[in-house]
């Protein structure tokens, strides 16, 4: 790599915004080597940046003109090698090139096309709405890691499931926004106004934990759907359906999930190697 020798260099401040908000994947680091892979970690980073700017940015017009560089950057990186870090490092490898320039920009098209949309009327509903971007990552994704005839099926919708999952999160954070972490049909379901979302009570925590068992069963689901997983995708995945599993069961759902987030162990570093050699078995 001519730009960045792995995150020690520009890339690691991206990074580390990554790993702020999925910290197990730390452990998965350990088998994706950052001097044989950083762009691999790249990859991971800059979903993250989309990511940020599609959710984490409540005035529309401002994450728009930040998608909207990206957009930009995008559509220049194969020929100019790019100007942001993680474009740099990405762009260096010979990956990038051979991906098709629509791969690389549908993520970003999704992300501006849904900024403005509101709170889905069911969960079949938000899985639909929520898999038009999650399934354009998990699309390039997959591609990166395993080529670009390998099918994203299965990605895109444990993307969708962990993205339902971390919305669930921010239940609270949330409350007023245009798009909440709960459909419209469990809200109405459990009695339960923007207000009740901000604090503990009955209502919330059994809309909690129905959507808690919706999310299961859909995980459930997706083991018969085809294609392989990332490394990152497979260790988020399979801590995500776990803490889904341990939270509809729990009194409070909420505190477990949210106490879940940062678990590490013995547990999480099998889970990261097998994960790990599954995919050097596909990739080669």
């Amino acid at each position: 790599m001519s730009h960045v020798e792995g995150p020690s260099g520009a890339l690691q401040s991206y990074v580390d915004k990554w790993l702020a908000v999925q910290p197990r994947q730390r452990i998965a680091l350990v088998f994706v080597d950052a001097k044989r892979y950083p762009s691999h970690i790249a990859l991971a980073a800059l979903e993250q940046e989309w990511l940020s700017a599609a959710y984490g940015i409540q005035e529309p017009q401002v994450a728009a003109a930040k998608l909207n560089w990206w957009a930009e950057e995008l559509s220049g990186a194969a020929a100019s090698g790019g100007r942001h870090p993680l474009t740099q490092v990405l762009f260096d490898d010979d990956h990038a090139h051979a991906l098709p320039s629509e791969r690389w920009l549908a993520p970003v098209l999704a992300a501006m096309a849904q900024l403005e949309e509101g709170t889905a009327a069911d969960f079949a509903s938000q899985v639909a709405a929520a898999s038009e971007l999650h399934g354009a990552l998990a699309a390039l994704e997959t591609a990166w890691w395993y080529g670009d005839g390998a099918s994203s099926e299965r990605a895109g919708r444990v993307a969708t499931l962990s993205h339902l999952l971390y919305a669930l999160l921010r239940l609270e954070q949330d409350a007023e926004r245009d798009r909440l972490p709960l459909p419209m049909a469990r809200m109405a379901r459990f009695g339960l106004s923007r207000g009740d979302l901000r604090k503990p009570g009955v209502a919330r925590e059994q809309a909690i934990r129905a959507q808690l068992e919706d999310l299961l069963a859909a995980w459930r689901e997706s083991e018969q759907m085809t294609g392989p997983l990332s490394v990152f995708r497979e260790l988020e995945s399979q801590g995500s359906r776990g803490l889904v599993k341990r939270a509809s069961k729990a009194g409070d759902p909420l505190a477990v999930l949210r106490e879940g987030q940062a678990e590490s162990g013995l547990g999480v570093a099998w889970q990261a190697w097998r994960a790990a050699r599954a995919w050097r078995q596909l990739a080669g």
